[in-house]
């Protein structure tokens, strides 16, 4: 997922089954007097951060069904499990979407068509670091069309396209759901495979064999399947939908996603949350992990009198930002100490790290060399756990790291979401 992901895979991430995916979807459609419903079973006191602009960005929920379909190899995607199944899933998934308007079964001819279309796309050799988006995006217009989906395809970056399917929902102001999925998958080695990794064999149990079955080919089709059962019983969303495709997950996200989320172009989809991957399951117990670590891109800026470069100053911006930066380096031994110690695990302690200093005085060979400057900042990567009050590292940040005192303010790049918020709500209902 690139940059856009803020819950970090290593650390402690709560995951949920693909049920529990369906609830938050069907709640995100369904009527206020439903949202009600749930409210008694939100959770107290789960800390969400969120950037301002995209309010919730969930990397935990994938747990797919058609990754149930995955591959087994021991250098190849780690999971299968019978096709049926992913049948029986995809049922689940839009029954639960379309609680007014229940879908039929589906008939023999109707799975088998389901398998294929995910063999197809399994098929595409979209592995790094020559991946086949030309063909990879015909393949997924061409289903958009099928469904009577709005298209758009961006290249941010040349070379790699971006596809954007858009549902329209029946109230075009109400926050619209984003479901994301990457096409290109890691590479593979022939010769460790007992069958052709873009072959898409299924053996005689039922089990899919091919790279991006679980990783996350998976997902983007379980998304397409559950559109098309939707939009066979006639269910019609109140919130717009939208599926994201994008290119070059495996080697960063930096010229999909990430640009993505810079750009206008998300910005007037509206999104109020994002579904993307996170860890699945050949079978219906998942892993469940008790938290995440929050993270805080924190800006502390320090201002003073300019001066010039051969006086001695009291409270001047550099000096007032190195005392900040030796008080922030003195907590972030104390955690680290624990760590080392084996007293804490490195998900349970707050981390801080420096990611930029900012000073000085451009001069055409650099800076200006005896000029004191006038403004200093410094920021920091912080990851909080969810057993840390948030609102002690707040106080502790205004009173020491950047007190107004010394003529210091800082910036939270995240900002709450607010616990009456419908997705927060539902939210809640899944986690339960």
């Amino acid at each position: 997922m690139g940059a856009l992901i803020k819950w970090e895979k290593k650390d402690v991430i709560r995951t949920v089954g693909f049920k529990g995916l369906c609830h938050l979807l069907k709640g995100c459609f369904s009527s206020s007097a439903r949202e009600k419903a749930h409210r008694r079973r939100v959770i107290a006191g789960w800390t969400l951060e969120s950037k301002k602009g995209l309010c919730l960005l969930i990397s935990s929920f994938r747990t797919s069904i058609l990754s149930l379909c995955g591959i087994y190899h021991r250098y190849g995607d780690s999971h299968c499990s019978p096709c049926q199944r992913v049948i029986v899933h995809l049922l689940l998934f839009s029954s639960l979407l379309s609680f007014t308007n229940p879908t039929p079964s589906p008939t023999q001819d109707e799975q088998s068509q389901i398998i294929s279309r995910f063999q197809e796309y399994l098929r595409i050799n979209t592995s790094q670091p020559s991946p086949n988006y030309k063909k990879s995006t015909q393949f997924i217009l061409s289903l958009a069309e099928s469904l009577s989906l709005e298209t758009q395809v961006i290249e941010f970056v040349q070379g790699k396209p971006l596809v954007i399917l858009k549902w329209p929902g029946s109230d075009l102001f109400l926050p619209s759901i984003l479901l994301n999925s990457h096409t290109d998958v890691v590479p593979s080695e022939r010769s460790k495979w007992d069958y052709h990794p873009f072959g898409a064999h299924i053996d005689e149990n039922g089990n899919i064999f091919a790279r991006g079955s679980q990783d996350m080919k998976c997902v983007g089709m379980q998304y397409m399947e559950a559109v098309r059962r939707l939009k066979a019983s006639g269910f019609q969303p109140k919130r717009s939908l939208y599926l994201s495709f994008v290119p070059d997950e495996e080697i960063g996200g930096h010229d999909g996603l990430e640009k993505l989320a810079q750009s206008d172009v998300f910005k007037n989809m509206n999104v109020d949350i994002v579904l993307d991957e996170g860890l699945a399951s050949p079978n219906e117990n998942y892993r469940l992990f008790y938290g995440e670590r929050m993270p805080w891109w924190l800006v502390i800026k320090a201002t003073g009198a300019p001066g010039h470069g051969a006086k001695l100053y009291d409270n001047s911006a550099i000096e007032n930002l190195f005392k900040s930066i030796e008080s922030i380096r003195r907590f972030r031994a104390s955690q680290f100490d624990l760590v080392k110690a084996g007293l804490k695990g490195e998900g349970e302690v707050i981390s801080v790290n420096m990611a930029f200093l900012k000073a000085g005085t451009p001069s055409p060979t650099g800076f200006v060399m005896n000029l004191q400057p006038s403004e200093a900042e410094a920021g920091f990567d912080i990851r909080i756990p969810p057993t840390v009050n948030a609102e002690f590292l707040e106080k502790r940040i205004a009173e020491e790291w950047a007190p107004a005192s010394r003529n210091m303010s800082f910036e939270g790049i995240m900002e709450s979401v607010e616990k009456g918020e419908v997705t927060w709500r539902l939210l809640g209902l899944v986690l339960m």
